[in-house]
């Protein structure tokens, strides 16, 4: 068999190209990828699994020279196997073909200087980045993971090309049923594959030059600064907790994207649309800590913006007005109230109060079920769906007595201080909009103090709230311990972030009845929906603290937490992990600690008391609460 060989000076390159998007778009970083990757490649073929809408089509075939669209079935590999069936015979024409796909963001820096100093390497086949041999890892069954390239950039010199190792192992490629088995059965073993067949390989960043457990997602500013051009989604979107694990600031990196040239635009709205909205929100560190002087609202280009509050307790409208009167440059308000009395109530106040310089507008309502969600969205379904506005602020006469005049105060204070407290500050508020047109909602962070919202946000709502989510349209991926959501409901938005709420013609008799104030209600599945609605269409979310109350939240949440972990072995992510293999503590009886147990321990005693209850025809009702208590 000849050796290996470097990249010719003349050689000529190609590209197979993958990509997913369920939507059936192409985001923009993947048209910029794949122009960037021209001017490498001779020859481009994009792989789609699944179809594509027409625009999205129609811009791919304006930067590759062949468009595959095919079933999302074998996933990215088998889409792999597709490129390379379709190139056929011509691949021996290449000097080398690069396996790649939409997994990462880039370049960042030139793909040039890297291009060139693997091109004088004699091997058959490399990657930008590698994975080191795992012993013993949980991920996989407790087998080893082995040393691999990762399959996001696998380039394939012309002497494995033509290979008939290279041939058997697509031609007896398995069909991979699940994310897992194309993991273990093609991208962890690939390279020991073709390096048992006598094939060299190479990384250009190698895993030894870093010190974290995967360098690609865990210390990607250094691998820029080594000159690595591309950055992998993950190291943007992983498990919060794994990043805080290796000290991996998401937020930095971005920075640190942006200043060496690469739009954040480009990365952002993607990510909105395919990760949880709280693992992004917590990864980019999208939490801002305002001042109360405004630095950078820019009034030469003022913002368009609408005051909607829906009043019930007539007595807080000068409350209300005084906030709205902090918006820079005027306003208009819309204000929504149950009855006529308390509208002539509110008309009379608002009368009696110096011009603003907007228009006012008091609209009655003809039910007060769902209260401020119903009246915004119904009553106020013109001005979301309209253009009259660049911005709605949205607050209403909050005041919770059912948890206590301290506590409801609390709540109050929390929203109304951290969304309207001084001029300035709501000028840097707004100024978050004029900076970053794919922003599209801002408000508090969770209420945290004298509530129990931390770990049970969704409490009852998440059942009713994937159902109406998939009736509108909304397929992002769901928070699986507390959503991102404005509780309250306070917060500052684009209406385009709340239009798949507004285009639905909903009904006031859907917020009433009995059960419409408790969980699983309409209005409180709504009050968890804006943050999912705006990340469909690729907007994104911040949250916003005064610096006084950052030091509240701050040593309150650093306290809670620091008891909560006081008695649980290991580092944070082992506690973690940990206490979600255990499942819930329910109220600490034998019984309970009894099925911790066996869910951290032995799961496959739980599997077979399961399949014997069935046998043993044991009475349904026992049987759903022993699958429960399993599967929790």
């Amino acid at each position: 068999m000849s050796e290996a060989t470097t990249f010719p000076e003349r050689g000529r390159r190609a590209a197979v190209y993958v990509l997913y998007n369920a939507r059936g778009l192409v985001d923009q970083y993947v048209l910029h990828a794949l122009t960037a990757l021209r001017e490498h490649a001779e020859y481009i073929v994009v792989v789609s699994n699944g179809d594509l809408q027409s625009d999205a089509r129609a811009s791919v075939l304006e930067c590759a020279d062949e468009l595959i669209e095919r079933d999302n079935s074998g996933w990215d590999i088998w889409a792999q196997k597709a490129g390379l069936d379709a190139l056929g015979a011509r691949v021996a024409e290449f000097d080398e073909v690069v396996l790649t796909n939409d997994t990462w963001f880039g370049p960042v820096v030139p793909f040039a200087p890297v291009l060139e100093r693997m091109n004088a390497l004699a091997v058959d086949f490399w990657g930008f980045t590698d994975h080191p041999r795992v012993e013993q890892s949980e991920s996989w069954t407790g087998e080893a993971i082995p040393y691999h390239l990762q399959s996001h950039w696998i380039a394939v010199r012309s002497r494995m090309l033509r290979s008939d190792a290279w041939s058997a192992y697509w031609r007896g490629l398995p069909v991979f049923l699940n994310w897992t088995e194309a993991v273990t059965r093609h991208e962890v073993v690939f390279t020991e594959i073709f390096e048992r067949a006598g094939f060299a390989h190479a990384v250009a960043f190698s895993h030894e030059l870093y010190d974290t457990e995967n360098p690609s997602v865990f210390s990607v500013d250094e691998m820029l600064n080594d000159g690595c051009p591309i950055v992998k989604r993950k190291a943007l979107s992983f498990w919060p907790v794994s990043m805080d694990h290796n000290a991996a600031v998401g937020r930095w990196t971005m920075e640190k994207i942006e200043a060496l040239g690469y739009p954040s635009d480009l990365i952002v709205p993607a990510l909105a649309r395919t990760t949880p909205p709280r693992d992004l929100h917590n990864d980019l560190g999208m939490l801002e800590i305002l001042p109360d002087i405004d630095v950078s609202y820019d009034a030469t280009a003022p913002l368009r913006i609408v005051l909607v509050a829906h009043i019930f307790y007539v007595d807080m409208t000068d409350e209300i007005l005084d906030r709205g009167d902090l918006i820079p440059g005027g306003y208009d308000l819309v204000v929504t109230t149950p009855d006529a009395k308390r509208a002539a109530e509110i008309e009379a106040i608002i009368d009696s109060r110096p011009p603003r310089g907007g228009r006012t507008e008091v609209r009655v309502l003809p039910s007060n079920d769902g209260r401020d969600q119903s009246a915004f969205l119904i009553e106020c379904r013109d001005i979301i769906l309209g253009d009259d506005y660049d911005v709605i602020v949205k607050v209403h006469t909050k005041r919770t007595p059912q948890q206590g005049y301290a506590v409801g105060q609390h709540f109050k204070s929390q929203q109304l201080d951290n969304l309207l407290p001084t001029a300035g500050y709501v000028a840097n508020l707004l100024a978050l909009f004029q900076r970053d047109t794919g922003l599209g909602l801002v408000y508090p962070p969770m209420i945290h103090i004298g509530h129990g919202t931390l770990g049970h946000a969704w409490w009852g709502n998440r059942p009713r709230f994937e159902r109406e989510a998939a009736a509108l349209g909304i397929s992002v991926p769901m928070d699986g311990v507390s959503p991102l959501a404005p509780f309250g409901s306070m917060y500052v938005a684009r209406p385009a972030a709340l239009r798949l709420l507004a285009q639905h013609e909903w009904r006031y008799e859907e917020f009433g009845g009995a059960d419409a104030y408790k969980d699983g209600g309409l209005a409180h599945v709504l009050e968890r929906m804006p943050s999912y609605a705006a990340a469909e269409v690729g907007l994104h979310t911040r949250t916003v603290l005064t610096a006084e109350y950052a030091a509240i939240s701050h040593t309150s949440l650093e306290f809670k937490l620091d008891e909560h972990s006081a008695t649980i072995p290991g580092s944070p992510r082992e506690k973690i992990a940990l206490l979600h293999r255990a499942g819930p503590l329910g109220t600490g009886r034998l019984w309970d600690f009894l099925w911790m147990h066996l869910r951290s321990n032995r799961p496959d005693l739980l599997s077979r008391a399961l399949t014997l209850s069935r046998a043993l025809r044991v009475p349904r009702s026992i049987l759903r609460s022993v699958r429960r208590r399993a599967e929790a």
